[in-house]
């Protein structure tokens, strides 16, 4: 029965399916998280099926199977069946794998690719604090200096902003040496991460979250 309601929590959320009041009278994420923490699973067991179902759809948005419409709905769900997972992170039964810091660089005020990125990296376990838009350095600096050990996601669309993440880059470490940099948005690259010292670049919301993992490993 558990491997049951958690294969369906992972299709559900995958498939955008919220809660009933949105699915037309069929139970959702919402509700089938639930009836597993009541029935007794452990709370990191919901999680990894909720993780599981952002997985899938983040690896078909990689592949160009899914598109941004589908990736928020998934996400909404997700955040459904995150609200009762909540307390118990907040509690240390289930634990953060860490906090990431994300916000759009300064003079650039798109927000879609940093909001899929914030989504499925707190989906899959992190502590998200996201800046918004238009972020200059000494923000950033204030957030990773609040939360030690925590690592910062850069954002930006415009070819005339992704500059600005140079600037990032060399006013955090002056302050805070060993903080981690990941960077991600169309106009950059792997190439212009290892240029501005960044710690790594993905070029989508799940490969991000597997770069995050892969820090913290």
């Amino acid at each position: 029965m558990d491997t049951e309601i958690l294969q369906r929590i992972a299709e559900l959320t995958e498939t955008g399916k919220i809660n009933k009041k949105l699915n037309k009278g069929e139970v959702g994420v919402d509700e089938l998280t639930k009836q597993a923490l009541d029935e007794g699973i452990e709370p990191a067991t919901v999680l990894d099926a909720l993780v599981k179902g952002m997985s899938i759809i983040g690896e078909k948005f990689a592949q160009g199977k899914a598109f941004v419409p589908q990736m928020l709905i998934s996400a909404r769900a997700m955040s459904a069946g995150m609200a009762h997972l909540k307390p118990f992170f907040s509690s240390g039964e289930v634990k953060r794998k860490g906090t990431f810091v994300i916000g759009t660089v300064y003079g650039d005020l798109h927000d879609i690719g940093k909001n899929l990125v914030a989504m499925m990296v707190e989906g899959s376990g992190w502590e998200v604090i996201d800046l918004g838009v238009d972020v200059k350095p000494e923000k950033f600096i204030d957030a990773v200096t609040a939360h030690p050990g925590s690592i910062i996601g850069l954002s930006a669309l415009l070819t005339t902003t992704m500059g600005n993440m140079e600037s990032i880059v060399k006013a955090v470490r002056e302050k805070v040496p060993d903080a981690r940099v990941i960077i991600g948005g169309a106009p950059v690259s792997q190439s212009f991460a290892d240029k501005i010292g960044a710690n790594g670049y993905s070029s989508n919301p799940q490969g991000a979250v597997e770069l995050l993992n892969r820090l913290v490993a």
